[in-house]
């Protein structure tokens, strides 16, 4: 009865700490997404600031396989180099272990009111918070305070398990039998692959180490192999993905089990070289006071030592997961295929990221969209269709980023997202269908050339002028109104709303001058039908531009 009111009061423990974890890296998330989006246009390819990077994110949202995986949607979308990407992921290993320090000090404390209860209590606080507050940011503050005392709750089920196993003999002897320390790593890999969270695995080997129930140097070598199953999830997410995104899988997976490695080897040497009375077990008790903080502290010790370690020789590991997985020979039928540039669905992990990178790819499709469009202005005003397939494999693009797209802001709404947030995907909805129907009117100019080369006709020397001078509107506007939604700029969305008023003047114009021409006889029917279409498609061009930068106004706060 004893061991099964343990075991049920350790899954319980167990799932109340998966729980929070997942609120709180949720919430975390979302509260915190402007600054996540910054951190990471912060990231050069400069080692040291993707560590910075790495860190500072993982410790923000409290998930390194949710950095880890965010990482290889960035590689897989061209986005990151993989020196960019092995730097965040290390960086990554180490913002990781600041749970395992937060389980140590939760379990520190004695006397009556121990800090996991002063701790746990927070959950009723923010439950209060969450349940009356008004504002959306006030309630997620709350939901981040009932996670952290959540966490503590689960910690004290989860101590309060192992103290019942600790007094069943069978339970401590087979514990105690346990001395391979390649087992224990093993132990430790598998436990974590089946978990899927190495702070959940770490948190229960130190309240094992807490109750009595292990040694220190066995909770060492299970945090180690703790480091290698939490891989499973960048496995995962890498391998069904492209050749860079399984490259940076591996990256972090031959990461972790090169850092075990030489930590094992460099523990044999130490024990070889003593006579036995040199461990790590040895060295952490006689540096730190508390067996719990002596394993989060080696935890935390061992990913710095790691990344010092593995940070010179990353161009060397780079160059041996490209042997492992080379490239492989791309058609050129698949190579010219229709890709979306910044947006992957594995950055639906990260919401917030996810958002920031919407709007690259957002005006990434404006500028494809604006070259076409300036390809259907040239093969009119020339009558030189040779650029025609380009402009048909472009449209091809952006019909083919319009659906996809839309698909992934779909999937992004169902995501824990800020107000803000929100308020911008709600928009961006329209917006890339705004940009899409430009593609639409520019393929319609691109008619109007056929059939002017088919039958011969062409536009007098004043009509070409005015296409020439709505053109280079059309231009000025979009470069306005993509500044104006790149920076969420009330004050250019008025400047682009001016310019849009000129067009329409220009077009309503170009209209007026034709039918002068037509009565003077300087242009004819069949070609001024054409040339009143493509006044009037001008003109809707520059309306759906002038609604990318209105956008801005939709929403409530700008997307940074």
């Amino acid at each position: 009865m004893d061991a099964t009111v343990a075991i049920l009061t350790l899954m319980a423990g167990i799932g109340v700490f998966l729980i929070a974890c997942t609120m709180l890296s949720n919430n975390l998330e979302s509260i915190c997404s402007v600054r996540l989006r910054n951190l990471f246009a912060k990231a050069s390819d400069k080692k040291l600031v993707g560590v910075g990077v790495g860190t500072v994110a993982t410790a923000a949202i409290q998930s390194s396989g949710a950095t880890t995986v965010l990482v290889i949607g960035f590689v897989n979308a061209g986005i990151m180099s993989l020196t960019l990407a092995a730097a965040v992921i290390y960086g990554a290993n180490i913002g990781t272990t600041i749970t395992a320090q937060i389980v140590a000090l939760g379990l520190m404390g004695g006397g009556t009111i121990s800090i996991t209860l002063i701790f746990s209590a927070l959950a009723g606080v923010g439950a209060f918070m969450n349940a009356y507050a008004k504002k959306d940011k006030t309630k997620k503050i709350g939901a981040i305070i009932t996670a952290f005392g959540l966490l503590f709750i689960g910690l004290n089920m989860m101590s309060d398990a192992m103290s019942g196993f600790a007094e069943m003999e069978p339970v401590k002897e087979f514990l105690a039998s346990i001395h391979n320390l390649i087992l224990l790593v093993i132990i430790g890999a598998l436990l974590t692959a089946i978990v899927q969270s190495s702070s959940v695995v770490t948190s229960i080997v130190i309240t094992m180490l807490f109750t009595g129930l292990i040694d220190l140097q066995q909770g060492i070598y299970l945090t180690m192999g703790s480091n290698i199953g939490s891989c499973v999830v960048a496995m995962m997410a890498g391998f069904s993905s492209g050749t860079n995104a399984k490259r940076t899988a591996l990256i972090h997976l031959l990461f972790n089990i090169t850092g075990v490695t030489i930590f094992v080897i460099a523990g044999y040497i130490m024990g070889f070289v003593s006579g036995g009375s040199l461990t790590y077990a040895s060295l952490f008790s006689s540096a730190f006071p508390l067996p719990e903080t002596q394993l989060a502290m080696f935890h935390t010790i061992f990913n710095v030592i790691t990344v010092i370690i593995m940070l010179p020789l990353t161009e060397r590991l780079i160059k041996v997961v490209m042997r492992l997985i080379p490239d492989k020979e791309v058609p050129p039928e698949k190579a010219e295929a229709p890709k979306l540039f910044y947006v992957d669905d594995h950055m639906l992990k990260t919401p917030a990221i996810a958002v920031g990178e919407v709007k690259n790819e957002i005006m990434n499709m404006g500028r494809i969209a604006i070259g076409n469009f300036n390809r259907s202005c040239k093969m009119i005003l020339n009558l030189d269709l040779s650029e025609k397939e380009d402009f048909i494999r472009v449209e091809k693009q952006l019909n083919y980023t319009n659906k996809q797209l839309t698909r992934f802001l779909a999937k992004l709404t169902k995501c824990e997202l800020s107000s803000e947030d929100v308020a911008y995907v709600t928009t961006a909805f329209r917006t890339v269908n705004d940009i899409e129907r430009i593609g639409d009117y520019a393929e319609n100019i691109v008619g109007y050339a056929e059939k002017l080369e088919t039958s011969g006709g062409s536009f007098s020397h004043d009509a070409h002028v005015d296409i020439e001078d709505a053109c280079a509107r059309i231009n000025t506007l979009f470069e306005k109104s993509l500044e104006a939604y790149a920076e969420s700029s009330r004050d250019m969305v008025k400047e682009a709303h001016a310019i849009e008023q000129e067009i329409d003047i220009i077009t309503t114009t170009m209209a007026e001058k034709h039918i002068e021409r037509l009565n003077m006889g300087i242009c004819t029917a069949e070609v001024g039908a054409e040339y009143l279409a493509l006044a009037s498609d001008m003109e809707r061009i520059a309306d759906h531009i002038y609604n990318v930068a209105k956008s801005v106004k939709s929403s409530d706060k700008p997307v940074v």
